[in-house]
């Protein structure tokens, strides 16, 4: 290439290449707050609504997970069991709770009667919005289960982020006083 030639490139690639690094250092800094504002505006508010564990469908899309205990989930198929731990309902509860706030997740929606909360949970980088249902399953006065539901807003595959974030919360909140957790394949 003649030296001519080899400005005329730099000077097309250095710009891209400066829009590459500051784009590369706002993902690295997670300041794309202004997402949530964005995704809000195209499509709708990131809160997907109640659902029902005892009535619950699952998607035909792969970008969902459930955790049910046996039985309480009707018909739908759990990805995990849920061991019980060894916790009153309501610090198990408060223990869920923490975990999403740490986690940068926000309850948008609480029932006492059915120790039912609603999260909206954000992916880490592009910060897709998910929502994440627990409802905590008393099983004695010491122990309790939960149920776990997490879904996508967006798109129809989720690389298994909803699963990942399942297991996670069931890690975080220690062992269980059963068998740990069985893995099921979702058919």
């Amino acid at each position: 290439m003649s030296a001519p030639s080899v400005r005329a490139a730099l000077h097309m690639w250095v710009p891209v290449a400066i829009l590459a690094c500051l784009v590369l250092a706002v993902f690295a800094a997670g300041q794309l707050h202004w997402l949530d504002s964005l995704y809000e505006k195209l499509f709708g508010p990131p809160d997907l609504g109640e659902i029902a564990f005892e009535t619950i469908q699952r998607r035909a899309s792969p970008n969902d997970a459930l955790a049910c205990p046996p039985g309480f989930c009707g018909s739908a198929r759990s990805n995990v069991v849920p061991p019980t731990y060894p916790a009153t309902a309501d610090a198990l509860r408060r223990r869920v709770r923490r975990y999403f706030a740490a986690q940068g997740g926000g309850l948008v929606a609480s029932d006492d009667t059915r120790l039912h909360d609603r999260f909206v949970v954000r992916t880490r980088f592009l910060r897709f919005p998910d929502t994440v249902d627990v409802e905590i399953v008393p099983t004695d006065a010491e122990h309790a289960t939960l149920a776990v539901y997490s879904r996508s807003q967006l798109g129809g595959f989720d690389l298994g982020t909803n699963l990942r974030r399942v297991r996670a919360l069931l890690e975080a909140l220690g062992p269980g006083v059963a068998s740990a957790s069985r893995e099921l394949r979702r058919v």
